[in-house]
């Protein structure tokens, strides 16, 4: 599975790709391949192009961009208000060659709109807010409301950890160099990046890493054979019974709608186990589904589990959780069950101690009260949030949000790049929750589980926002049909 999906690289793993090919051009290929993005976005509207460049090597790369496009006949301006006597080896050559070329720089933008803005202030290397000249030059970029190409990274945008510090500009296409960064994939990132090519520069592969970009299509090239359904002679049995654990008082949907999405993503069979006191006898919505209350759905024979859509934090829950993770089969950990872990050292002990797989599925106030810390904590480092909760836990975990974060006990991790703002409405996550559950049932392996779920369960956001049922009112109840046609569509092809 991991050769097709594309890699993510930490800041520091691409500075030690680029060490390793030192001897390569890889400024001028940079700047050659922005610089055919960049022609094609001014398409044949006429106009100027304005290149800000900064005081490294990003600024080095839209020089070499400037030069590319003067000889190519456009109307470059380029704004610079560095000293160029200070730009490093590399992008000093390019300044000196853009100059020897013809061209001049400017410390400010002209008058009137451009055609194209590129975006060359900072790279990969920022980690602090910009400074006020070019926190002026980012709003007056944005201010146009003109298309903007960054190079590598949106100037002001982390491209660790996804966060905007502070003034960030925000791109209609972004060039990145090499590979992927977290920061364009998680956090303000894609709000900031608009649409994103990769330009490899120094050949493939580009080395090893432990994170990947997880996007359906290459995920349904690969399905597995257990959601392919290519043998005939199986049974209920074969595809697993899972367990929903939830549904306190008032919160019965939340494991009803786990149920509905777990039965039509493919589990055998699936009984949901209700904590609330008065339980309807029926889901008229789904028959299919056998409802229980709660200890005695943990009493039976299960192969994989899920607890805490809708449990709520009561004693009763606790004492639920407590037996859930006592279990030896595949169990997530969802909604409430993480807040009850986040309270009680000793199940957080027990979670601690299982053999088999441990899943869990946070939020960011989830994933704040399990690790306690703050959510704007979680929010600015969503990837090392999630990694450590991973390594605390010994869980495979989703840290939910724009760009949701998949981190695993073995150190590997990925982001997701399916969904959107269609996903942001109640009970979605209990969805989710209940696919999830449903691949554990069909036996996948707790990693590609995730993976799995947490792509198509985006996915089939994505879907009925093409179709215009949203993104605005997309019902949780409307996700599981969608994710069922994605999974028989990619069977079938």
């Amino acid at each position: 599975m991991v050769a097709a999906l594309t890699p993510v690289y930490r800041v520091d793993e691409l500075r030690a790709i680029e060490a390793r090919h030192a001897d390569l051009p890889l400024m001028q290929r940079a700047g050659r391949a922005a610089a055919d993005v960049a022609q094609a976005m001014a398409g044949d509207r006429g106009g100027q192009i304005v290149v800000l460049a900064g005081p490294g090597n990003n600024g080095g790369d839209a020089m070499v961009v400037a030069r590319w496009l003067r000889s190519w006949f456009h109307d470059v301006v380029v704004v610079f208000r560095a000293d160029a006597a200070k730009l490093p080896a590399d992008a000093a050559n390019a300044f000196r060659a853009f100059i020897d070329a013809g061209g001049l720089t400017v410390p400010a933008p002209p008058i009137g709109k451009p055609a194209l803005i590129v975006d060359g202030l900072f790279g990969i290397g920022l980690t602090r807010p910009l400074s006020d000249q070019y926190v002026e030059l980012v709003n007056w970029a944005n201010g146009t409301g003109l298309p903007i190409l960054a190079l590598d990274v949106p100037s002001g945008l982390h491209a660790e950890t996804g966060a905007a510090m502070g003034a960030a500009i925000r791109a209609t296409a972004t060039v990145k160099f090499i590979g992927l960064t977290p920061g364009l994939l998680t956090g303000d990132g894609p709000d900031h990046c608009g649409a994103v090519t990769v330009h490899a520069l120094a050949g493939e592969p580009q080395g090893a890493s432990l994170g990947h970009r997880l996007d359906w299509s290459a995920l349904a090239a690969m399905l597995p054979a257990a959601l392919a359904r290519g043998t005939r002679n199986v049974n209920k049995g074969t595809f697993g019974t899972l367990a929903i654990i939830g549904g306190a008082e008032g919160m019965v949907g939340a494991a009803l709608l786990a149920g509905r999405s777990a039965m039509r993503t493919g589990a055998g069979k699936v009984l949901v186990g209700l904590a609330a006191r008065t339980r309807p006898a029926l889901d008229c919505n789904a028959p299919e589904l056998m409802l229980r209350d709660a200890e005695t759905t943990l009493s039976a024979n299960i192969d994989a589990c899920v607890i805490g859509p809708g449990l709520g934090t009561a004693a009763a829950a606790r004492r639920s959780v407590e037996r859930a993770l006592a279990l030896d089969v595949p169990l997530v950990l969802d909604a409430d069950a993480l807040n009850v872990v986040a309270a009680n050292p000793d199940l957080r002990t027990a979670a601690q101690r299982r053999t088999a797989p441990t899943l869990a599925t946070p939020h960011p106030g989830e994933a704040a009260r399990v690790l306690s810390r703050s959510v704007a904590a979680i929010q600015a480092d969503r990837l090392v949030a999630a990694m450590q909760l991973a390594s605390e836990m010994r869980a495979h975990v989703v840290l939910k949000g724009c760009g949701s974060v998949l981190a695993h006990p073995d150190g590997s991790w990925d982001i997701n790049s399916s969904g959107g703002p269609a996903l942001a409405s109640a009970g979605t996550g209990d969805v989710l929750a209940g696919v999830l559950g449903a691949m554990l049932a069909q036996r996948l392996d707790a990693k590609t589980a995730l993976r799995y779920a947490v792509c198509l369960h985006g996915a089939a956001a994505d879907t009925l926002v093409a179709r215009g049922v949203g993104p605005v009112g997309v019902a949780a109840s409307e996700l599981a049909d969608a994710a069922r046609e994605l999974i028989n569509a990619a069977a079938r092809e």
